[in-house]
């Protein structure tokens, strides 16, 4: 599960697509395309330059100006991980552990040899369940797949200062509800790609067609019926209906399919008091579909589950079945070169044991202490936007105020360095044996802070990673190493460049904390209404006006973008934007306003910012990411979001009857 991740982290950007290619921060004529005026299409003007310099390369469904900071990243990482295997490391180290998973991913030869050989037991196990063995089988799979649901341990968003446990829908292979349940061209493509992955996937692990074709047909039937309950990505949003406290007596009586005790102490969680189960309707159908499918079709579902995690590290003719699903859903057409997908498993299982190396080698002193400059200058701006608002009362921005004060500020990496003594990396077994393990470790280090006291000071992302993150449960903004570099950060760019990429990323994560999910936690974390009744009435007016203007942009043929369920983002792209314009008026450049390559810093500031989200982009992924990505696609993050803000508009001297012009009574401020 990936609830700190996946549910309360309100983060910058989705996943990334990586490529190649020396970047800076700040406005570049190289970048521009200036046969297109500013006034007519300013994310063409602004990047139409880049794109044209970068062709999307077979490799990508996305590649971006952004996601060029994510390549060097990684080969950043690719040279230190490179550096530790050429030495011997004693066994059990970090250094060993961190090169021999690597390693191991690299070994294509033991890898095509071994076959499905690494899962052979774990097949079995699944084929010689007895009806009573379900629950302890879904547990045992839940640290490292989520048949069915899934279960997390995080902060109470009742009572942020205790951890709880929470249940989760879950059991989706395609991951996303809608590709179940809609009946669009790409959707239908897509659904019929996934049954025969299914079928191909099963056959190598070593199941005859008849089987595989009988097991794709079970999945699908029971992922469909999930799929059929579960909450759109938009009613995600809503939190509040996910708070729903049940005893361990009313989850065995609403899912008595499952034996909950056999299935927590399987989990690690042996003495559970009670829990919140976000929803409800997804808890019921488990049940239903346990109490009503046949025990070959539940293990049926859970072998293509199994199969499906354990694919990744297995043989190369896996990872072709793999990256052919992927092809179909994302439009790449060819898959990333195997040091990368290596790379990302320590990567991502021993990360901060890598980002303390990262950080080390990479992370100068003097960028931290930079950027604690430029967070308490935004939280000063954000304050004076707080203060300046027309349409909030007194006693709510008070409250808000205390709120902004209480920021918990995370910049580079930990104080306080993860332990991962606990895990063994021993090369004489499987790659999957070894992820299975580490996997193993992490659930249970996870789920034994059940019932302790949050400990604030750990992070939701490594010091490596490529984006920032606002968690409104710790009321924290965070913003680690990996992300402070061009083309969003350069310790030698001019303000302007850097309050319109890195700043305005600092005033978004702030502004998180006062969208319409972050809005309604209070400074301690907790999810409790702090507003007054006609505050609250006047900023859903606000946002519904923000999401009707994203609803009308049509992103790809008859294709509208979701303005709700991208809501939270576009408050925070618009805040970001102000709060940094904001903040950078008080600086001694702003006031000396001199012009640079052409460009006023006014200029330079709004160009740096479209610069940050220049990309090129297939069909299929723009189809993927209305659907599936809370942020909107990087063109209307660009050109939606400026059509708000004054200062843009002077800046580039747009006036009625410019395409980029919208009338100030049709302009959206909310923070």
């Amino acid at each position: 599960m990936k609830f700190k991740h996946g549910v309360m982290l309100l983060a910058l950007t989705g996943a990334m697509a990586l490529n190649a290619e020396p970047t800076r921060t700040g406005a570049h004529r190289e970048n521009l395309d200036e046969s297109i005026s500013p006034k007519t299409d300013f994310y063409q003007y602004a990047c139409g330059g880049w794109q044209k310099k970068n062709p999307l390369k077979p490799e990508y469904s996305r590649y971006g100006s952004f996601d060029v900071l994510g390549e060097n990243n990684q080969k950043q990482l690719f040279d230190l991980v490179e550096s530790l295997r050429g030495t011997k490391h004693a066994y059990g180290t970090v250094a060993q552990k961190i090169s021999d998973l690597y390693t191991m991913g690299m070994d294509n030869e033991k890898l095509d040899k071994e076959g499905a050989a690494p899962i052979a037991a774990d097949i079995k196990r699944i084929e010689n369940a007895q009806a009573g063995d379900i629950s302890e089988l879904i547990a045992w799979m839940h640290s490292f797949s989520s048949p069915f649901f899934g279960t997390g341990v995080m902060a109470d968003m009742m009572n942020s200062d205790m951890n709880i446990l929470y249940w989760g829908e879950g059991g989706l292979g395609l991951g996303n509800r809608d590709y179940y349940t809609e009946n669009d061209p790409q959707t239908v493509k897509i659904r019929s790609a996934y049954k025969n992955f299914i079928v191909e996937l099963t056959e190598l692990a070593g199941f005859n067609e008849e089987r595989a074709q009988q097991i794709s047909k079970n999945v699908m039937k029971i992922e469909t019926a999930l799929a059929k309950v579960a909450m759109t990505e938009t009613e995600k949003r809503d939190l509040a209906v996910q708070y729903n406290m049940y005893t361990l007596a009313d989850l065995q009586k609403a899912c008595p399919a499952i034996d909950w005790s056999t299935y927590l102490k399987g989990v690690y969680l042996p003495v559970v008091d009670d829990l919140c189960v976000m929803q409800p309707k997804s808890l019921s159908k488990v049940n239903e579909l346990l109490l009503t499918c046949n025990l070959q079709e539940i293990k049926d579902y859970m072998l293509f589950h199994l199969i499906n995690s354990a694919s990744d590290y297995l043989g190369n003719n896996f990872r072709k079945v793999n990256f052919e699903m992927s092809r179909v859903i994302s439009g790449a057409e060819e898959d990333q070169p195997q040091w990368k997908r290596a790379l990302a498993v320590p990567n991502g299982l021993l990360g901060e044991a890598l980002g303390q190396l990262y950080v080390e080698k990479y992370f100068p002193a003097e960028s931290k202490q930079r950027m604690l400059e430029l967070v308490g200058n935004l939280q000063k701006a954000l304050g004076e936007h707080i203060q300046n608002l027309t349409w909030m009362s007194d006693a709510t921005k008070a409250k808000a105020i205390e709120k902004l004060n209480a920021f918990y500020v995370k910049v580079g990496y930990p104080d306080k360095w993860k332990d991962y003594s606990g895990i063994e990396i021993n090369p004489n077994l499987s790659y999957w044996a070894n992820v299975k393990a580490a996997s193993l470790f992490h659930m249970k280090e996870a789920n034994a802070k059940y019932g302790k006291e949050v400990d604030r000071s750990e992070w939701g992302m490594t010091p490596q990673t490529v984006n920032a993150y606002y968690n409104p449960m710790t009321n924290e903004i965070c913003f680690p190493a990996g992300i402070l570099q061009a083309p969003f950060f350069s310790p030698d760019a001019l303000d302007a460049d850097n309050y319109g990429a890195i700043g305005v990323v600092i005033g978004h994560e702030m502004t998180h904390g006062f969208d319409d999910m972050g809005r309604n936690f209070d400074k301690n974390g907790n999810m409790q209404n702090w507003w007054a009744e006609e505050d609250a009435e006047m900023f859903n007016k606000l946002a519904d006006k923000l999401v009707a203007q994203f609803d009308k942009i049509i992103v790809l043929g008859d294709q509208h973008a979701n303005g709700r369920f991208t809501l939270g983002e576009n408050i925070a792209d618009q805040g970001g934007l102000r709060l940094a314009w904001t903040a950078y008026q008080k600086t001694q450049e702003a006031k000396e306003n001199k012009t640079v390559d052409g460009f006023t810093p006014a200029q330079r500031f709004y160009l740096s910012y479209a610069h940050v989200w220049a990309d090129n982009i297939r069909d299929a992924e723009i189809l993927r990411r209305t659907t599936t990505d809370p942020h909107s696609l990087g063109r209307w993050r660009v050109n939606a979001t400026l059509k708000n803000i004054d200062t843009f508009y002077k800046a580039f001297d747009i006036k009625e009857g410019d395409a980029m012009y919208l009338a100030p009574e049709d302009r959206v401020v909310i923070w």
